[in-house]
């Protein structure tokens, strides 16, 4: 998910907890909310690098207690080199590891909810966990948090203005209304996904029999999912509609097909950066071309669309001698120029 969802995702948290909260809560809550997106910084060092460590160094369960735990020690260090106006006992390192606990366990549930997912398991068992039901970009996720955030403190306002005076936190019971709202909305996004897929799987794609499928979510509207369909010899691209009142329906696919067994494709299939690449593609679709006397062997996954520019494109690129052996391999962005 973006830093916008969250940031507003780990306040709303950090609002539900009110005044049982330790000195910097709320702080380091959000703050938690946010770190393990410092394993982006990897895309300084190239795709290959990004591939490997971002969503994985620090989205990792492992890795993401190790960054609770240095978050932790450095609040408890701040709170005893700024002591309180008020006299209180030094923050504990326990309350300060659970309030950073919460904020990156909100932060990972968001990122299996997208189609990027997570290396939860990393080191110790590779392997992407994703549930397809929410894009990056959540225009409903950010609508209903930004709301629940923004409107009890209008309130407050308004009523202190009036000479009234609450006793609850400000927001608390909205932050909790609109955390049961988005695991509701999540809720209702995994039903229309798996109608989605079951959509997909249903039809036949130019004759052919759909083998597997998936649905990928849509930024703006929760009823429309971009479909990616493998049958034996192509894979197929048809985007799904389920909205309210019609009958679900998906239009006219787009066909890509997979290319015939030959000495280059074989031979492209064997390269390091091809066997690393088809450990996170999940609609892998090769395509090779004779370049003179030379051959070029690609790999893209169709889970991303061809106009997606995002980081989390990437794709794999073989150059081949004339003999099938490896001149060149790398991983290349998507939306790098002239890739």
């Amino acid at each position: 998910m973006d830093p916008v969802t969250h940031a507003l995702s780990s306040l709303a948290v950090a609002r539900v907890a009110g005044k049982s909260l330790p000195r910097f809560g709320t702080a380091m809550i959000v703050a938690a909310g946010l770190a393990p997106d410092f394993d982006y910084a990897s895309y300084l060092l190239g795709p290959r690098a990004f591939l490997q460590i971002h969503l994985t160094l620090l989205h990792s369960a492992a890795g993401s207690l190790l960054l609770a735990c240095v978050l932790a020690a450095a609040f408890c260090y701040l709170d005893r080199k700024r002591p309180a106006k008020i006299a209180r006992a030094p923050l504990k390192f326990r309350s300060a590891l659970a309030a950073c606990c919460a904020g990156i366990f909100a932060h990972l549930a968001l990122d299996l909810c997208n189609p990027d997912g997570v290396q939860l398991l990393w080191p110790f068992k590779g392997g992407w966990m994703s549930s397809d039901i929410a894009a990056d970009i959540d225009t409903w996720i950010i609508v209903i948090l930004t709301v629940g955030i923004v409107l009890p403190y209008l309130f407050r306002l308004i009523s202190e203005e009036i000479g009234e005076h609450k006793r609850t936190p400000a927001g608390q019971s909205a932050a909790i209304v609109v955390l049961l709202l988005t695991i509701v909305y999540l809720g209702y996004r995994a039903t229309l996904h798996s109608r989605a897929v079951n959509l997909l799987l249903a039809r036949e794609y130019h004759g052919r029999i759909a083998l597997s499928a998936g649905a990928f979510p849509e930024s703006t509207s929760p009823f429309d999912w971009r479909g990616v369909v493998v049958t034996d010899n192509t894979i197929e691209e048809a985007n799904v509609t389920l909205r309210p009142g019609r009958e679900a329906s998906t239009d006219q696919s787009l066909t890509h097909y997979k290319p015939e067994d030959s000495p280059e494709v074989t031979a492209g299939e064997k390269a390091a950066a091809t066997v690393q690449f088809l450990k996170y593609a999940r609609f892998p679709i090769a395509s090779v071309r004779r370049m003179e006397a030379d051959y070029r062997f690609e790999v893209h996954d169709l889970r991303f669309a061809s106009d997606d520019t995002g980081p989390s494109n990437v794709f794999v690129r073989v150059d081949l001698d004339s003999d099938f052996r490896v001149r060149d391999e790398r991983f290349l962005f998507a939306s790098s120029p002239n890739p």
